[in-house]
């Protein structure tokens, strides 16, 4: 599924939905980011704004971050926010936004020992971080399949006390 489907089923469940993509991310979804500006009618930022810039973005009412890779998982639970979405989240916490993550990493990456840090710290902070059992499951190196969005959507229905 690509990012416009999720965003309007996140619409269709009543969200005003917003887009943060890391700069790679913006990148990797460059073809995609001119129909996220048309369906949120909000720019897709990937850069922290100028001093002096308006804030496009409301204030979040809850925040899904996924899927979030290891780098930018381990980033965030060590308060290393040199990316735009990281900035985000890491303040997001402090302003008690409610969190819902899932990372999305491969087997060999989840044998790194950073990464069940990371993940326990930002449950630690009150982040729902689905990993594991009943959330993302690593799959083995160049294996390609789904990504489980309807379980990070049901997920954030329910940090934001929807469901």
């Amino acid at each position: 599924m690509e990012f416009p489907q999720v965003v309007r089923r996140a619409q269709a469940s009543g969200w005003e939905v917003g887009g943060g993509l890391t700069p790679t991310a913006a990148d990797w979804l460059a073809e995609q980011v001119p129909k996220l500006v048309e369906l949120t009618g909000r720019p897709v930022r990937s850069r922290y704004r100028r001093p002096g810039e308006p804030d496009v973005w409301p204030r979040a009412d809850a925040i899904l971050f996924a899927p979030i890779t290891m780098n930018s998982l381990n980033a965030w639970g060590l308060g290393l926010t040199s990316s735009l979405p990281v900035g985000v989240v890491a303040e997001a916490i402090g302003k008690r936004i409610p969190m819902v993550t899932m990372p999305c990493v491969n087997a060999a990456y989840a044998q790194h020992p950073q990464l069940p840090r990371s993940i326990e710290t930002l449950r630690a902070a009150g982040v729902d971080v689905l990993y594991g059992d009943g959330g993302f499951v690593p799959n083995p190196p160049g294996e390609k399949r789904p990504f489980p969005w309807d379980l990070a959507l049901r997920a954030v229905e329910v940090v934001a006390g929807r469901r």
